[in-house]
């Protein structure tokens, strides 16, 4: 594990810390390569911490199917700028017609897609993470006052963690 800044939490500490950054969110930032480019959008995204696993729906034209297929390595990117608290996920994503986690996914939110979960046309993304990297900070307010006190001082201000752990 690198730290950026020193921490005493301890890897265990930190990737639960990660997950529960993830869980708060709905939507996610999938990144996938197009070529040579990083192609980054953002999705509906379901976490399962328990399996360690970030699952997204998509359609089966989707170019992000290709993309997987040539290079499965992914990154899944949320934030929280209020919380001042960011998470990446990066590891390799696997396309599939499991039908059965397809349906088990399907909310109300994906029929603006597809009229409901048995549609042929969606595929699931499921990406397994081989490493979290996070920034947790204090609230926005916390971090303005600590940043304002260091410009007053001259002090670099420890504002959070930042560190990468293997999953």
């Amino acid at each position: 594990m690198a730290h950026e800044e020193a921490t005493d939490a301890s890897p265990q500490e930190l990737l639960e810390r990660a997950w529960t950054i993830a869980g708060r969110h709905r939507s996610a930032f999938l990144a996938t390569i197009d070529g040579h480019r990083p192609h980054l959008r953002p999705m509906a995204v379901t976490v399962e911490p328990d399996t360690r696993s970030l699952f997204f729906l998509t359609s089966a034209s989707s170019s992000k199917i290709a993309q997987i297929a040539r290079s499965p390595d992914v990154v899944v990117a949320f934030g929280d700028e209020s919380a001042n608290d960011y998470v990446t996920f990066t590891g390799p994503a696997v396309v599939s017609n499991d039908r059965a986690k397809i349906k088990d996914l399907f909310t109300v939110a994906a029929k603006a897609w597809w009229d409901s979960a048995d549609d042929p046309d969606i595929r699931l993304i499921h990406v397994s993470p081989q490493q979290a990297e996070l920034w947790d900070g204090p609230h926005r307010l916390v971090a303005a006052t600590l940043m304002l006190a260091a410009a007053v001082t001259g002090a670099k201000p420890a504002i959070g963690d930042h560190a990468k752990v293997p999953i």
